[in-house]
């Protein structure tokens, strides 16, 4: 299988640290750079705790893409600097694989637009767990046959954004099938403002945050009589790698971006 040579931005993450041991494992995987705050000039294998890999670590992701031009950009960091990231991933016609949730409709319209224009792949993945997406196609599947519904995302105390992406994701999924509804009671009064959750189209969205947690998901459905609940829990972050890895893969046979690890899988 041929090479891909990789550059990663975010190494030092717990994502990014799981990332360097996938592809230190994979074997048609090449990492040939790293984009991090610090630690510029160094390699790698010189940060305690990262595998020897002897890759170059800069501080500039233009200087990177210049010095080792990557074919793919996985990029594990931030909202903020995930959305520049991409950009300049494809102006330099590098294809980027994305776990950075928070892209409004907005930023992923013009990124649709840059990537056809360039013709470059590109994957946004809100979620990279296999189990979490199919809980999100089952959960869409479900939504044809219960109109009332609620999302329950659960993650750790550090999270920056709220409601998840994949919590966002799913809500996006189901009323693509779901006839939009006003659940609960027509009266009902919020004593607390925020307790009846975020309101996407009729859907109620709850977000917990604490630590212990790592990213957990549950979408629970009502009908006269009975309920469904599908739940998926990431214990770790080994979870996530055969996603990315399945993106990266991916990112190389096409020319349009993606928006969530659903539509790439059959």
């Amino acid at each position: 299988m041929e090479q891909i040579k990789i550059v990663i931005a975010g190494p030092r993450g717990r994502m990014g640290k799981e990332a360097l041991e996938l592809i230190h494992n994979t074997e048609h995987f090449t990492l040939v750079g790293a984009v991090d705050r610090v630690n510029g000039g160094k390699l790698i294998s010189d940060i305690e705790g990262l595998p020897p890999l002897e890759a170059p670590i800069f501080e500039d992701i233009e200087a990177c893409f210049q010095e080792v031009q990557p074919d793919v950009l996985l990029d594990l960091t931030t909202p903020e600097i995930g959305r520049r990231h991409t950009r300049i991933a494809l102006d330099y016609g590098i294809r980027p694989v994305v776990g950075t949730t928070g892209f409004t409709a907005q930023d992923l319209d013009e990124l649709q637009g840059l990537a056809q224009q360039k013709q470059l792949g590109a994957i946004i993945a809100p979620n990279f767990a296999i189990g979490a997406v199919l809980m999100m196609k089952f959960s869409q599947m479900a939504a044809k046959y219960f109109q009332d519904v609620e999302i329950i995302e659960l993650h750790h105390n550090q999270k920056l954004d709220a409601p998840s992406g994949t919590g966002i994701k799913t809500a996006e999924m189901i009323a693509e099938v779901r006839e939009q509804k006003k659940q609960g009671h027509p009266d009902e009064k919020e004593h607390i403002i925020g307790a009846r959750g975020a309101d996407f189209e009729g859907i109620r969205l709850h977000s917990v945050r604490l630590p212990g947690l790592i990213a957990h998901q549950e979408v629970l459905f009502g009908g006269d009589g009975q309920t469904l609940t599908i739940r998926h829990d990431s214990y770790n972050r080994a979870s996530f790698m055969s996603g990315v890895k399945l993106a990266i893969d991916t990112v190389m046979k096409i020319d349009l971006l993606v928006y969530g690890l659903e539509n790439i899988m059959e």
